[in-house]
Parts: C-alpha cells; sequence; structure tokens
C-alpha cells in the first residue's frame, strides 16, 4: 500500500473512531438526561414511528451510497443524478406518510400520532440532502468532516431537546430535537463538501448505479423490517410505555453490543481475506478471533444484566424500573451478535454470500415464527424468546462454518466453555453481592468492582490465554 493511501487509511480510522464513539457516547448522556425528564409513553410515541422513517431511509438511499463508493471512475452527472433521485423520493415518501399519517394514529389507536408523524417526517427529506456529500467523504476517507458535522449537531440539538424536555414539551422535545439534528448535520456537511451538483441528470448513470444498489435496497428493507417488527407488535399490542421501557432496554443492550460488534467486524474481514486459501491458517486465526471476542462481550453483557436493576434506577429513575427487568433478559440475547457477525464475515472471506442470503432468510422466519408464540404470553416471555432466537441463530450460522473450514457448532462451545462459565459465575456473584446492599449507588459501583475483579482476578489466575493476549497488545500499546 502506498504510504500516502496508507496514511489516509489511518488518519480516516482514527476519526471514524472517534465519531463513533464521541457522538454516541454524547448521544447517550443526553439521552439519559432527558428520560429523566420524560416519560416511558413518550418514547413509545416516537418508537411507533421508527419502523416507518427506517424504511424510508433505505428507499431514499436505494444502495446509492455504495455504489457511488464503489464506482471508480465516477463523475459529476453520477453524483447530480443519484442527488437529484433522493431529493424527488425523499419528497414522494414524505407526501405519502403525509397522507398515511391518519391511518397509522388509528392503527395505533392513537389520534396525537397524526401531527408527530407529520412533522418527524419532515426529517425524511432532510436525510436525503445528505447521500451523496456522505458518499464522497466515505470515498475520500474524510470522517473528519462528518465528525465535526456530527458533533455539532448532536450538541446542538441536545439543548434544545433538553430544555424543551425542561418545560413540559413531552414528546415534541424529541420530536424537534431529531428535526434539528438532522438539519444542521445536513447543512454542516454541505458547507464542508467540496462539490455541487450539476444541472444535468443521466439515465443511463441511474441504470448503471441501481443496478448495483437494488440489490442492497431489497436486502437493506428486509433487515430493516426484521429489525423493527418488535416496535409494530409491542405498540400495537401492548402499550406506548411497554414500548418505551423495551426501546430504553434495547438501547442500553445494545450500545456494547453493537459497538463491539461493528469494531471486531470491522477487524476481522480484512484479515481473515488475506488467508482465504489457506483453510488451516483461516481455522486457526478464525477460532482465536472468536474467543478473544467472546472473552471480551460476555462479561460486559452478563455484568450489564447482573447490574441492571441500580444502572436504570440511578440513570433513569424509578419510574423506568420495568426497563431493568427487560435489560436483564435481552442483555443474554446481545452477548452473542459479536459471534454471530463473526461467522457471517467467515462466508463473505469465502465468497459464499449465497449461504449468508439462505441463513439470513431462514434465521428471519424462525425469529418471526418465536415472536408469534411468544406474544400472547407478554413483554417478559417475548425478551426471553430472542434469547432462544439468538440460540438458534448461533447454530444456523455455524453449519457453514463448520462445513467450509471445520470450526462448526459444538468446536466453537468448547472453545467457550470456559468463558462462558466465568461469565455466568460473574453474574451470580454480582447478583448474590448487591442483594446485600440497600443502597443503589452502591449497588452499582459494587458490582461493577466486584465483577471486574472476580473476572479478570480468575482470568489471571487460572491463565486464559485471551486474558495474556489482550494484556500483551495493551502493553505494546
Amino acid at each position: 500500500m502506498p504510504n500516502s493511501l496508507k496514511g489516509q487509511v489511518v488518519h480516516g480510522v482514527i476519526w471514524s473512531s472517534i465519531e463513533r464513539f464521541s457522538v454516541q457516547g454524547l448521544q447517550f448522556f443526553i439521552m439519559i438526561i432527558m428520560a429523566r425528564l420524560l416519560s416511558p409513553k413518550e418514547y413509545g410515541l416516537m418508537g411507533m414511528l421508527t419502523i416507518f422513517m427506517a424504511i424510508s431511509q433505505s428507499l431514499i438511499d436505494s444502495g446509492f451510497s455504495q455504489a457511488l463508493i464503489r464506482k471508480q471512475n465516477r463523475t459529476d452527472v453520477d453524483n447530480s443524478t443519484v442527488f437529484y433521485f433522493n431529493i424527488v423520493i425523499g419528497i414522494v415518501l414524505y407526501v405519502i406518510l403525509y397522507i398515511a399519517a391518519p391511518a397509522v394514529a388509528s392503527f395505533y389507536n392513537i389520534p396525537e400520532l397524526t401531527l408527530l408523524m407529520r412533522i418527524v417526517s419532515i426529517g425524511i427529506i432532510l436525510n436525503s440532502l445528505t447521500i451523496v456529500p456522505l458518499a464522497l467523504f466515505a470515498t475520500n476517507i474524510d470522517f473528519k468532516s462528518q465528525t465535526k458535522a456530527s458533533l455539532i449537531a448532536t450538541v446542538i440539538s441536545g439543548i434544545v431537546g433538553i430544555s424543551m424536555a425542561f418545560n413540559g414539551f413531552g414528546v415534541w422535545s424529541l420530536a424537534v430535537q431529531q428535526l434539528i439534528n438532522l438539519g444542521i448535520n445536513a447543512s454542516l456537511l454541505w458547507l464542508l463538501v467540496k462539490w455541487r451538483p450539476l444541472l444535468s441528470v443521466s439515465k443511463q448513470s441511474f441504470h448503471e448505479l441501481f443496478a448495483f444498489g437494488s440489490k442492497l435496497l431489497l436486502s437493506g428493507i428486509l433487515e430493516t423490517l426484521y429489525r423493527n417488527i418488535y416496535l409494530i407488535v409491542i405498540g400495537k399490542v401492548f402499550s406506548a410505555a411497554s414500548l418505551g421501557y423495551y426501546t430504553r432496554a434495547q438501547n442500553f443492550s445494545d450500545y456494547p453490543s453493537s459497538n463491539l460488534t461493528n469494531i471486531f467486524q470491522r477487524v476481522t474481514y480484512p484479515v481473515l481475506c488475506k488467508m482465504q486459501d489457506n483453510n488451516v491458517l483461516l481455522a486457526n486465526v478464525y477460532q482465536r478471533f472468536l474467543k478473544i471476542s467472546a472473552f471480551v462481550i460476555f462479561p460486559l453483557m452478563v455484568g450489564l444484566s447482573a447490574i441492571a436493576e441500580p444502572f436504570i434506577v440511578l440513570l433513569l429513575k424509578e419510574q423506568w424500573l420495568f426497563a431493568a427487568t427487560l435489560l436483564q433478559i435481552i442483555c443474554f440475547a446481545g452477548m452473542w451478535y459479536p459471534i454471530h457477525a463473526i461467522n457471517l464475515n467467515l462466508l463473505q472471506v469465502k465468497g459464499r454470500t449465497d449461504l449468508f442470503l439462505r441463513l439470513e432468510i431462514i434465521k428471519k422466519i424462525i425469529g418471526i415464527v418465536i415472536l408469534c408464540f411468544t406474544v400472547p404470553l407478554g413483554l417478559v416471555i417475548m425478551c426471553y424468546g430472542q434469547i432462544v432466537s439468538s440460540c438458534i441463530s448461533l447454530i444456523i450460522n455455524t453449519y457453514y462454518t463448520g462445513k467450509l473450514i471445520d470450526v462448526g457448532f459444538m468446536k466453537q462451545m468448547r472453545a467457550f466453555s470456559p468463558i462462558l462459565c466465568l461469565s455466568f459465575s460473574m453474574w451470580g456473584v454480582i447478583y448474590v453481592s448487591i442483594s446485600y446492599i440497600q443502597n443503589a449507588y452502591m449497588q452499582l459501583l459494587g458490582g461493577i468492582i466486584i465483577g471486574g475483579t472476580y473476572y479478570i482476578g480468575l482470568s489471571y489466575l487460572f491463565g486464559f490465554k485471551e486474558f495474556k493476549e489482550i494484556v500483551s497488545i495493551i502493553c505494546k500499546k
């Protein structure tokens, strides 16, 4: 790799990491403050609209951003064609949602959703303006500009949202915060990007880019629908407050799980690609990645489950206590997500995207069947159903891994078993220890210290290779 490109990549990775953790950390802090000022019902109302916004975003993008990044000889005409297409689709989708708002409100039997949906949907048009600038920044490995825009937008919108929540604006503080964030972010991206659209479009360019992007569009819509189906069901069958509890619990679980999943995916995929033709080496390195991932993510998720109650009470107050019950359960489903990701990475490394798609369809069918069985039994049982679905998905994901490099389900479970035993025993130690403590602050602090000391101490005592490897990496850095 040329030194100039290598420097670009390193610089881009640094700013990408800064953007991910700084912006999400700030959003996490703002969310905690606003959740203390607002009720679960108000978060639930916004949660009911999430799927419409998510699907609209997939339709606006239509895979064009990835197509632009992939195309090496892109022109200003290509960029302009995508830009105008995005705006047209954004406006059309807004009109559709504006008209459909009363029907959505009727579906949930909540009349106030009509106006809320019509206002929140303005964000679709704002998002349509950012597709091309974001693609151009990604092409140039320029995450610094994105970081600036995201941080400024998050700070300003957060201040406005918190102020409105403090002054009793309820769910509208969430809606306005979201729109201001999108508006400022879009404005700053356009100030920073060194490109302006031409007054021309190309039919040929559209067909070329859409031929590639349409496949990603279908995959994206399928994933979006599945990812948000719980929100639709909970909002319809239960209540806005129940949906609010669930979305808070899911967000807290996703914060460590999704971030670590993305990190592990970025690291493992290019490394494994370099040894794709050497199955023996690939299998050894693959198992090493799996065990290190498990060593990090298992105790984090299990530990979060053990301290869920004092964690929720201190951050969000007593009114959110039911979210702690859901968080305790959801963490055991989320702990497997990085393992899923690495298993699916292997299929891409071996060029078997056909198997990737087949597994995704099978898993989603099974997930929906489990959801249908658990809905009548209540929200808590639905969350237990997620654990079952996650474990079944692990068996399915590892089937082809075993076929391709002989590292199937049983081999992976044998590799994980010492880490699983240590993590689950840590959960028991934390749970029992904090049950003798009455103060929530001391429960949270004590749980973290006891759990951390227990896990790290026994890892050192029993000579876990993963512990030694992580310590070695840290010491070298």
